[in-house]
């Protein structure tokens, strides 16, 4: 089964491998409800699975993947570092612990879950044990959470290999345009995590929720093509270029989500939803994060 049949937007990374732009996330899904979330979004037409050491839900995507009737080379799979686990040999044993979680001799795609400026060397280690695992042939892709232009820049600077990827929280609401710029010219593909802007109501504090989706713009663009809000902001992710990855246990949701690929936003239409950037992220700054952010230990 050829992956685009499927998956029908693609992006070919900076090393060759393709990827699919969209994407199924699971975070903030229960380990006991993974299994079936999974299963019913390959079944739905999703390739693209997103998980991390830190969701604490890599062995039900692992048993997801290996039972949902699809190989596993028709798959991209991608886990994620915790910064609690950088410097070159913790990144090795918590690579392998993932792989193991997951029940897979390889994974499709391995970030550094966020940057970590106030302990850069390791940093830099971690990012060295991700490049073993690629010249290994146990990672298909190596990238980055959550890096700053500042972030990208001070990583490229002392290492060889360009990421692949930088996913960060990315909607309407925080377009990031400059950081969008950069990957591109650079050859790194974004992806966005939040991408209906979830973070802005789910961890926002009491009274400062912000509905990307209840948004008039949103709403009159959905009205005047038929969609729903969740599509026009998916459709907008996708001609930009960008791969989202939202996150549903809801089977009507799922295919809410992934149908966005029979109709076409106007360049003055993605315009306007542009210029509803704020500026204003709803996560944590990564240019903040010290090794007190993410204390949590991976087991």
């Amino acid at each position: 089964m050829d992956r685009s049949e499927v998956c029908p937007g693609t992006v070919i990374l900076n090393n060759g491998v393709s990827m699919p732009l969209p994407g199924f996330g699971v975070y903030r899904i229960d380990p006991e409800e993974t299994v079936a979330a999974v299963r019913m979004a390959v079944r739905t037409g999703y390739r693209l699975i997103d998980t991390a050491a830190a969701y604490g839900n890599e062995r039900g995507v692992g048993e997801a993947c290996a039972d949902c009737g699809v190989a596993r080379s028709e798959l991209f799979v991608t886990s994620k570092l915790w910064p609690t686990d950088y410097g070159y040999d913790a990144a090795r044993r918590a690579f392998d612990r993932s792989l193991a979680k997951l029940g897979m001799d390889y994974v499709d795609m391995y970030l550094l879950h966020w940057p970590f400026p106030s302990d850069f060397e390791r940093t830099l280690g971690a990012w060295r044990a991700l490049e073993c695992a690629l010249a290994d042939g146990r990672v298909r892709a190596i990238g980055v959470c959550n890096h700053s232009v500042a972030n990208l820049e001070r990583l490229m600077a002392e290492t060889d290999i360009v990421p692949a990827v930088n996913q960060v929280e990315l909607h309407p609401l925080f377009a990031q345009e400059e950081l969008v710029r950069m990957h591109r010219r650079l050859g790194i593909a974004t992806q966005a995590w939040s991408p209906l802007g979830g973070v802005n109501i789910y961890d926002a504090a009491p009274g400062r929720a912000r509905h990307v989706l209840k948004h008039p713009l949103i709403i009159r663009l959905a009205e005047k093509m038929g969609r729903t809000p969740a599509q026009i902001v998916l459709r907008w992710h996708l001609q930009r270029g960008v791969s989202a990855i939202p996150k549903s246990v809801r089977p009507e949701r799922m295919a809410e989500n992934f149908s966005i690929f029979d109709f076409v936003l106007s360049d003055e239409d993605m315009a306007s939803i542009t210029a509803l950037d704020t500026g204003i992220r709803g996560g944590d700054d990564p240019q903040t994060v010290t090794e007190t952010t993410y204390a949590v230990t991976i087991d």
